[in-house]
């Protein structure tokens, strides 16, 4: 599996470079029709009900939560095979313009990223190394073609990062809450190769995102972010636990426990001294 790991979360892209991804769609300007039914005959089995009110559940889930920056303290573990320490991490969100990440393995700093509209950029301070990238070559290099600057944000902040429209997709209600899931198989088309993917979404009754699975229908690749402990801070609510778990070959999971989070403005330090070496990824 390609490293895609670091993509979603920044600075994992210098320090486990080479996991395998998969995804899908993002598009920010989901189009919703109040007028148009999705197919109940289609229901899936563990779903109770169709959900009368469509409207009002794409407006809660698909709609940002207005804010102008977000710091988010972190413990994250990272489970590849191999032994990482458990790492602090501050991950400061400024809507719009820029996601910045530190890592620290006790006391000391061991990686630093930024992305930006224009790109991602990280540093790995154990090895002397960094990536300069634009959304487009990780798009192109990792077979997808949802990677771009809000998406990284939605991730991060639980929210809706994959794109679901009416016609493409069934809601339903059931016993945890909202279920979304793809009523034919997504394709992704990069450079000529197509990939399909199975999909499906779980929300609480709050409209908390909990899960969202990507199967490839042709491997055993297959991604699953969820969340939990969800909270309200600042009036904003706001996912405690992240878990994101990739199966392939093998199985890696990265895990954050935002442990405080602080709407203050911050600096954000970001330059790479003369001597690293910039890496590709493969």
């Amino acid at each position: 599996m390609k490293k895609w790991i670091s993509v979603l979360i920044l600075l994992f892209i210098v320090t486990s470079c080479k996991t395998r991804n998969i995804v899908e769609k993002k598009d920010d300007n989901t189009k919703i029709d109040s007028n148009t039914v999705l197919g109940n005959d289609q229901t899936p089995k563990d779903a109770n009900q169709p959900v009368r009110d469509k409207l009002a559940f794409y407006e809660h889930v698909l709609i940002p939560p207005p804010f102008e920056q977000i710091k988010i303290n972190s413990k994250v573990n990272v489970e590849t095979g191999n032994f990482i320490p458990t790492l602090d991490a501050t991950i400061y969100i400024e809507k719009d313009k820029k996601v910045w990440m530190n890592l620290q393995a006790i006391i000391f700093n061991v990686a630093r990223g930024i992305a930006t509209p224009e790109g991602i950029k990280g540093q790995d301070k154990t090895s002397k190394t960094y990536i300069d990238s634009d959304f487009e070559y990780l798009n192109n290099l990792l077979n997808v073609n949802f990677i771009d600057y809000k998406s990284v944000e939605k991730i991060l902040m639980g929210r809706t990062f994959v794109k679901i429209t009416d016609s493409d997709f069934i809601l339903t209600k059931n016993a945890q809450g909202y279920k979304v899931v793809s009523n034919a198989n997504q394709k992704i088309v990069t450079h000529d190769k197509i990939r399909e993917y199975k999909i499906s979404l779980q929300y609480d009754d709050n409209y908390d995102l909990l899960m969202v699975n990507l199967k490839d229908i042709l491997s055993s690749d297959e991604l699953e972010i969820s969340y939990s402990n969800w909270a309200e801070f600042n009036e904003i609510r706001l996912p405690k636990n992240v878990k994101i778990i990739i199966k392939g070959s093998k199985t890696s999971q990265i895990l954050l426990e935002n442990t405080k989070f602080d709407f203050s403005r911050m600096e954000t330090p970001y330059s790479v001294p003369s001597s690293y070496k910039k890496i590709e990824i493969k």
